[in-house]
């Protein structure tokens, strides 16, 4: 069967009961998605598609998580291609709402805070950046519900589906699901490289070849980490931070490492002492005009 396009939220509704019914589905899986899509957004698809009956994808560009309007306009739109990506991984629906179907009264009056967690990070350098996405990602997820019972006449099981890249972005959304008991499971896919190393992101495609290159510094610097913390030696997180500002076309913005869950810093963990169980180095930097971020888990 071939994918549908729906564009409203009793479309969706509508559209997911059917389908429950007509595949005697016991599940629904949701892919919430901005579009411009890549093969990092494939692989959220194929976990989707394969954990679940009937699958949804978003795609939507939520101007609540931009600081400018420039940005918002500059951010690529390519329905087309994003589904037939969608088709071939085998989703059943999209869902492409229009701003009016998202937010119909303008822009919200109450919204979702993302609190003392959002505001470090990607929060200090983008203010009101989380508060944005987590409010349409609430809405998202209610739009994404099953909108029918499943084939035995219980409750169909709704999962949600986030790449590992967003990691603050990711440990917020768990955090708002169990703090506002969402009836939804937050599945977390591992992030999708190239093959020398560059985290998948929408905003590769306006890097200029020359800073392409500079910006693979990034996931080089992770790798070292990584390969410290498995070592169990101390992290020397200054030298890892000295690689990344060796590259001219890098400005760095942060690079630590933190708790996976808290997103505190694990400052004994990163210098001198050996290390021990776990934690997630985070990056951001600007490689020419792009701003880039990526993360690497560590263990011992």
């Amino acid at each position: 069967m071939a994918i549908k396009l729906v564009t409203t939220a009793a479309e969706l509704r509508a559209e997911s009961a059917r389908l429950l019914a007509e595949k005697r589905g016991s599940s629904q899986g949701l892919v919430p998605t901005m579009g411009a899509l890549h093969t990092g957004h494939a692989a959220l698809a194929r976990t989707a598609v394969e954990q679940n009956d009937v699958v949804v994808a978003s795609i939507f560009v939520n101007p609540l998580q931009f600081g400018e309007a420039a940005d918002l306009e500059r951010y690529p739109r390519t329905l087309d291609a994003d589904m037939a990506l969608l088709d071939a991984e085998g989703v059943d629906l999209v869902f492409a709402p229009s701003v009016e179907e998202v937010y119909p009264g303008g822009e919200p009056l109450v919204r979702v805070t993302s609190g003392p967690l959002g505001e470090k990070w990607e929060g200090a350098s983008r203010p009101g950046h989380f508060d944005g996405a987590l409010t349409v990602v609430a809405k998202l997820l209610h739009y994404g519900l099953p909108g029918g019972p499943a084939a035995d006449g219980g409750a169909a099981a709704y999962r949600a589906y986030f790449g590992q890249k967003d990691a603050q972005q990711l440990a917020l959304v768990k955090r708002m699901v169990a703090d506002l008991s969402f009836p939804v499971d937050i599945v977390a896919v591992p992030t999708v490289r190239d093959a020398d190393g560059l985290a998948l992101s929408s905003r590769n495609r306006f890097l200029s070849d020359e800073e392409r290159e500079a910006a693979l510094v990034l996931s080089r610097a992770l790798r070292l980490l990584e390969s410290r913390a498995l070592a169990n030696e101390s992290l020397e997180l200054d030298s890892a931070v000295a690689l990344v500002e060796s590259q001219p076309l890098v400005k760095l913005d942060y690079f630590d490492v933190v708790d996976p869950r808290t997103l505190e810093p694990l400052a004994e963990n990163c210098r001198e002492t050996p290390f021990r169980g776990e934690g997630l180095a985070l990056i951001a930097a600007k490689v020419g005009p792009v701003r880039l971020i990526d993360n690497v888990p560590l263990s011992s």
